[in-house]
């Protein structure tokens, strides 16, 4: 692969800005990019002043990545976490989760790598949306370069099967985000004006009045769930102390 077929969502409503909104200035925190891409995102995020490691598995992505933050780990996630000088204070995960064919295995790989009380950021395609539903019942499921429907997909994930695979991960979420239809990327740039920005903000307020449905995609905010009493020791020590009057 010479070319990303990726780049940056930079209009209000996409996963990218609703990340670099949430994750706001950096102030020298540490941040690893997971599936970093050409390190698009994670340029911005080195901007903000957040200290960015990226990790990509492609050797020519992961090269011109390496001008764009602090350190590039040329390796699949699984992979690249043994070496991971962490701990991290975030990690994303922007539209990266559906690439692989085991998002559950890095995502447990990865999670020894955050700092206590560090956030993890996902970004994920919803196919549920309404239009892939629509397709569906025409008998339609048609691949293509980029979309819910990227060819280079491995997962599909709804609200509700990513939400599941986030709690086995032994993630605890904290606000689930929908995200509309990118617009401003869909429609040519010579039809752009007023009406787009007035028909994309109407779709942003769809896709919060009806997630599972209209959402395009979702981004979740976790942090680790905190371990239970039974798993620390705590029940049976309090169990094997003596009641005291």
């Amino acid at each position: 692969m010479s070319h990303s077929p990726y780049q940056l969502k930079d209009d209000p409503y996409s996963s990218h800005s609703v990340i670099l909104s949430l994750l706001g200035p950096g102030g020298g925190r540490r941040l690893l990019d997971a599936g970093a891409a050409d390190g698009f995102l994670a340029e911005r995020l080195t901007a903000r002043g957040w200290v960015v490691t990226a990790v990509e598995r492609d050797p020519i992505q992961a090269e011109r990545a390496r001008g764009r933050c602090r350190d590039v780990i040329v390796a699949d996630l699984i992979d690249a976490a043994p070496r991971l000088a962490g701990p991290f204070d975030a990690i994303v995960y922007g539209d990266v989760l559906e690439h692989l064919g085991d998002p559950l295995a890095a995502l447990r790989a990865l999670n020894r790598s955050l700092a206590p009380g560090g956030l993890v950021l996902v970004s994920v395609p919803n196919v549920a949306h309404l239009w892939v539903r629509l397709s569906l019942l025409l008998g339609r499921f048609d691949y293509a370069d980029r979309g819910i429907l990227d060819r280079t997909h491995l997962r599909f994930f709804t609200r509700r099967t990513l939400l599941a695979l986030l709690a086995e991960a032994g993630l605890a979420l904290q606000r689930l985000y929908p995200t509309p239809v990118p617009l401003p990327l869909v429609v040519p740039a010579r039809l752009h004006g007023a009406w787009l920005r007035a028909t994309h903000a109407l779709s942003a307020r769809a896709s919060r009045w009806w997630p599972g449905g209209l959402a395009y995609q979702f981004v979740a905010v976790c942090r680790l769930r905190a371990p239970s009493r039974a798993s620390t020791g705590e029940d049976a020590g309090a169990a094997a102390r003596p009641a005291t009057a």
